[in-house]
């Protein structure tokens, strides 16, 4: 039956953004019709009768293809948002579960929520006598750990607890160990830069500790659309080949999508209208117009400020239908919140990309995301939030950073671009020489252990005992105290152990960590430092205690660090000439120094004040992109006074647009411009991990610059600023706080860079 496309609730809104030209793109994607299979005679009766119970009598294809290929090797299945990708998984592994009672399982997951999400979904199959799975993660009651490692034949856990809690302690949990026969990666595309870094270091542990054990579990993974998705399941697992079931045999709502953009009040500086004003208007017309709607955005202030406008803009009755979902609310609230949704009895909910994940949330009309948030994939996801009733609305609201611009500029390109590459290191020094602390503590390295660790653990073994933290025995290398407990002190989410603790003087509570690599330009005294949306203020900076002391903060300013920055190569790896530059990739010596700090005005960014400050220099290494730029700036005479605000410009231009080759955030990248830097002898140009040793973002940059070089010319020439703004080449993190910029130097460089 067709649409009437006149009558869907957003019909009016639709119109409204086209006649005032806020809608700056719209399309509209046809339905499409499930591909189904039967289910296999050779599932076990029970698996069989579950499924016919849950209503389930045909899998699509990519179901029924995931199931053989899951007992052939590993295998990593990456379809659309709401495609089944659960059963992908919970098939094989109930299979396995019901032959074979002595079987374990273990199924990973980012966050609690998910596998809150999961343990209902198993239980729903009423395989009650059969499968019997168990959270385990920090919420789980010390009381019931020791039944839990006893009887449970599926644990669904996430890496923080593998990690620290579960592979040092693994003779507690010999019986899942022994018989370990699955192991279920979700969310897979979540492992990426430091974070998936170090859980692939976790993955190749668990494997070590499966082998100790006598058992070599099956490897299952699960992700969104990513552009590399088996060279991600590789260098997570170690293991090679995968299979890739890509083919999606769901169905797909007919969809709109539109994008809009907050109208521009001043053409010259690049001042647009209030992207959360724009959110709350088109959320809460959505609302009266009886769509059910979604409405994500990254940070935790921003969800609230959206919640409070559109709750200005509804009648009593409707603004109590709908609500906020971010970090910071207990398990019971967060629960309460996915149960009201997927009951229907909340109109809408205004969510961090905690609901970005595969968390059930009932059928939902309209998905809006509140600009870009860091990776078309990530768009994607939550786009395919909406539509379960056979017709779906998709928005995108833009900001007024560079990439919502971009993307509003060429709305084609950017609904169909290509999904980013996921980038990790498993090899990367610092992250590697924590986790090799962590397994030998697990059990004495040998040299059985190059087949999982690899080649190079015993070189790291031994600088480790130079360094005092290992020693040799008989056995292979132990932690040369008996007491040390490494796995407590090495942090998944950062690159170094060096870190700064960020304790809230109103409360005592220790909320997160800094690295020390960052520690000084984002939480020295009197900074504004921004945490899960919320606005903190540094009192001090204890640099012996290694502490921050924050006080919660909701004045009308930001600051802004001043750095000095340095960069020393040590290593050239690789090297080629393209574009008329030499272009290379190798290893840095980076060193910054913070000596002050801006604050702003929130409203239009005018500088308060600076602050002057005496801070230590911060020394690491990494990996980098350079280019020189010698024979280009050569070529033709360029403008002198224009050449260092050229360079500047154009590296904030590519760092601004490397996110859409490398999924990474701007903030895990840095840049230096120098018109004679030297070791090269000239104009230069470098791009750097932001991260203690690297983990491989820059390289993508590297062998894609020519794409790198594209998208930065379009970027900033069609922005429509007069010398440079915040949707092209100013940027909040730079060093020397947009000073010297050169919109119009920047071009000429790109015009000589792209003939």
């Amino acid at each position: 039956m067709a649409i009437q496309h006149g009558t869907e609730p957003w019909a009016a809104l639709i119109e409204q953004g086209r006649e005032d030209e806020r809608l700056v793109h719209e399309d509209e994607y046809e339905p499409r019709h499930p591909r189904l299979t039967l289910v296999p005679d050779e599932l076990n009766p029970a698996v069989r009768q579950a499924l016919s119970s849950a209503g389930i009598d045909q899998l699509y294809s990519h179901q029924s293809q995931a199931l053989y290929k899951a007992f052939e090797g590993p295998t990593i299945i990456t379809t659309g948002t709401a495609s089944g990708k659960s059963l992908c998984f919970q098939l094989p592994t109930l299979q396995t579960l019901t032959d074979d009672r002595t079987a374990r399982a273990l199924y990973l997951y980012p966050t609690k929520a998910l596998a809150q999400d999961q343990a209902r979904a198993l239980h729903a199959f009423g395989l009650h006598k059969l499968i019997r799975p168990a959270i385990y993660d920090g919420d789980t009651p010390r009381g019931e750990r020791a039944a839990i490692r006893k009887r449970s034949n599926l644990i669904l856990t996430n890496p923080d607890m593998l990690h620290v809690g579960i592979l040092p302690n693994h003779p507690a949990w010999g019986e899942l160990f022994a018989n370990l026969a699955f192991v279920v990666i979700d969310e897979a595309h979540v492992y990426r830069g430091v974070f998936g870094s170090h859980v692939a270091n976790v993955i190749r542990r668990l494997k070590r500790v499966a082998a100790i054990h006598g058992s070599a579990p099956r490897f299952l993974l699960a992700s969104a659309t990513i552009a590399n998705p088996t060279e991600l399941a590789e260098q997570l697992t170690g293991l090679e080949p995968f299979n890739l079931i890509d083919d999606d045999g769901a169905p797909r709502a007919h969809r709109r999508v539109a994008m809009w953009n907050p109208p521009l009040l001043d053409e010259d500086l690049g001042i647009r209208g209030s992207a959360l004003y724009e959110a709350a208007e088109v959320f809460s017309e959505l609302i009266t117009a009886g769509a059910r709607t979604i409405c994500f955005m990254k940070s935790r202030k921003g969800v609230e400020l959206i919640l409070r406008h559109a709750r200005d803009r509804l009648d009593d009755e409707t603004k109590e239908r709908i609500a906020p979902y971010r970090g910071g609310y207990t398990p019971q609230q967060r629960q309460d919140i996915q149960r009201r949704l997927s009951g229907g009895e909340l109109l809408g909910v205004v969510a961090t990309d905690a609901l970005e994940l595969g968390i059930d949330v009932g059928e939902l009309d309209a998905a809006i995301c509140v600009t870009f948030p860091g990776t078309v994939a990530s768009l994607k996801q939550m786009w395919g939030r909406a539509g379960r009733r056979g017709r779906g609305l998709a928005v995108y609201v833009a900001g007024e950073d560079a990439l919502d611009q971009f993307f509003c500029r060429h709305p084609s390109e950017f609904i169909d671009r290509s999904v980013e590459a996921a980038i990790l290191d498993p090899h990367s020094p610092e992250i590697y020489a924590e986790h090799l602390l962590c397994a030998a503590h697990e059990a004495p390295l040998t040299a059985d252990d190059e087949a999982i660790l690899g080649p190079q653990w015993r070189e790291y073994a031994e600088e480790l005992t130079e360094a005092g933290f290992l020693r040799e025995r008989a056995t292979g290398f132990v932690p040369k105290r008996a007491d040390d407990y490494p796995a407590a002190r090495t942090a998944l989410r950062s690159a170094s152990a060096d870190s700064f603790a960020l304790i809230d003087s109103s409360s005592g509570e220790l909320f997160g960590t800094v690295e020390l690599g960052r520690a000084y330009s984002t939480v020295h005294e009197g900074a504004i430092y921004l945490h899960m949306g919320r606005s903190y203020q540094v009192l001090d900076l204890d640099l012996g205690g290694r502490r921050a002391l924050l006080e919660p903060f909701d004045g009308n300013y930001f600051t802004q660090a001043k750095r000095e920055i340095m960069i020393y190569i040590t290593r050239l790896g690789e090297q080629r000439q393209t574009n008329g530059v030499t272009l290379s990739y190798g290893e840095i010596a980076y060193a910054e120094t913070v000596i002050g700090y801006q604050r702003k005005r929130l409203q239009d960014h005018e500088v308060i004040d600076f602050q002057a400050l005496d801070l230590p220099t911060v020394e690491f290494d990494t990996r980098a992109l350079w280019y020189e730029l010698d024979d280009l700036i050569a070529a033709e005479r360029f403008p002198p006074e224009l050449l260092l605000g050229a360079l500047h410009a154009l590296e904030h231009g590519q760092i601004a647009v490397l996110p859409l080759i490398a999924m990474c955030d701007r903030w895990d990248i840095g840049g230096l411009s120098t018109n004679a830097h030297p070791q090269t002898g000239g104009p230069t140009i470098f791009i750097y991990d932001g991260h203690p040793g690297g983990v491989g973002i820059t390289k993508r940059g590297y062998d894609e610059f020519e794409r790198l070089v594209l998208d930065a010319r379009r970027l900033i020439g069609e922005c429509p600023c007069r010398s440079g703004c915040p949707s092209c080449v100013q940027s909040p993190k730079c060093g020397n706080l947009n000073e010297p910029l050169s919109k119009r130097g920047a071009l000429e460089l790109l015009r000589r860079l792209a003939s």
